[in-house]
């Protein structure tokens, strides 16, 4: 029976808003990542049957198909297809799930999965054209939730209240993810996941970007509690308790454990499960808490199997309620940081969070990890992983 494995997995370092990555192309980043694989692993790109690349704003220099520009800029034989993905912040966990099913059901040998997003120059909403075309979702859809919109900040604040969870206890997440995040970076936890992107500064000198620069140090309640609520006063969502503006990508090898063994390869995880649930879109990011009770019991596992799970920090209300919902340990979520700290490049940030989950999980022999991310609409991926 054929299986889906993880050959290698790389990313870039995240770049905050307007920082070290905002100015270089989506096709450019994506394709530093794929090359990244290759020189990695010794991949030939031409055994390569498909690159499926995750993407939330695909405008401008992210439309035409961001999956197929990137191997074309990789340069990459032109017989190599790709493919843009949008389940919104789980496009690229999704990419994972597509690579995985394609090697198991035998479309494919070889995939390559991962996504992109350079939020500095294709701002959320970008898509929209300011209604010129159109609303997304429609009269039709709005009618039956009555309501005008959804909308993601107003669905986290919705979550906060219904679980009862606090400001000061979604601001002392936010230090966490930060303080997690700064102690991974000082002890070298992400070095070998990451390949450094050479940058241009604005003097002119060439520099290697390799650190995650969203992480702040030093920041305290006191701070985070002087923030304004950044959807209409009274509220207790925060840019100290939400995941950030960021530009980044990453990439990772799928293929079979027969062909890894014929390639030479040694996979650093196994595909064990994958699901995906819908859930009410006017909340919207509940979708994690039904998408982990799906993976487990098709699974055949407990929560207390899973060693690790990486949950991702949206904002602190939805890590906060699957808390609370689940009854997890807290110190097994996100020990090296979320997207509070280290940012959510939307389109790639499901490959940036399995990156860092499956390298953690083979330097600290954890057998089990768990992936969950929620998504617009009212979705969310879900993904165990186990070390081999």
């Amino acid at each position: 029976m054929r299986d889906a494995v993880i050959v290698d997995a790389v990313r870039t370092a995240v770049g905050r808003r307007d920082g070290s990555l905002s100015r270089l192309h989506s096709a450019s980043l994506s394709a530093h990542v794929l090359n990244a694989l290759t020189e990695r692993t010794g991949l030939d790109p031409s055994l390569v049957d498909d690159v499926i690349w995750g993407c939330t704003g695909t405008v401008g220099m992210q439309t035409g198909c961001i999956g197929r520009a990137a191997v074309l800029a990789a340069g990459w034989p032109e017989t190599v297809p790709g493919l843009t993905i949008d389940r919104q912040c789980g496009s690229s966990q999704q990419a994972v799930h597509q690579a995985a099913a394609g090697v198991i059901s035998g479309q494919y040998d070889v995939a390559v999965a991962g996504g992109v997003e350079v939020m500095s120059a294709i701002p959320l909403g970008t898509t929209r054209l300011d209604g010129r075309f159109g609303e997304p979702f429609g009269p039709d859809v709005f009618a039956r939730y009555d309501v005008d919109r959804f909308h993601q900040g107003l669905g986290a604040q919705l979550i906060a209240d219904e679980y009862g969870i606090t400001r000061t206890e979604m601001d002392q997440h936010g230090l966490d993810s930060h303080a997690r995040a700064a102690r991974a970076i000082d002890e070298g936890r992400f070095t070998g996941q990451i390949a450094p992107v050479p940058v241009i500064d604005q003097d002119g000198a060439t520099r290697a970007f390799d650190t995650d620069e969203g992480v702040r140090r030093g920041s305290t309640l006191e701070t985070l509690a002087g923030l304004r609520p950044a959807f209409g006063e009274g509220g207790s969502i925060t840019a100290g308790n939400a995941s950030q503006v960021s530009d980044g990508t990453g990439a990772l090898l799928v293929t079979t454990s027969d062909h890894a063994r014929s390639q030479g390869w040694t996979p650093l995880a196994r595909v064990h499960t994958a699901v995906v649930v819908g859930t009410d879109p006017v909340t919207m990011l509940k979708g994690p808490i039904p998408a982990t009770a799906k993976a487990l019991k098709k699974a055949g596992l407990s929560l207390d199997d899973i060693g690790v799970y990486e949950i991702n920090e949206a904002f602190a209300s939805v890590t906060l309620a699957w808390l609370k919902e689940t009854g997890a340990d807290y110190e097994r979520m996100n020990p090296l940081g979320g997207a509070m700290a280290l940012g959510h490049p939307i389109g790639g940030s499901g490959a940036r969070i399995m990156t860092t989950l499956v390298h953690h999980m083979r330097d600290q022999g954890i057998r089990y990890g768990l992936q969950s991310m929620c998504e617009g609409g009212g979705m969310a991926n879900a993904t165990i992983l186990e070390l081999l």
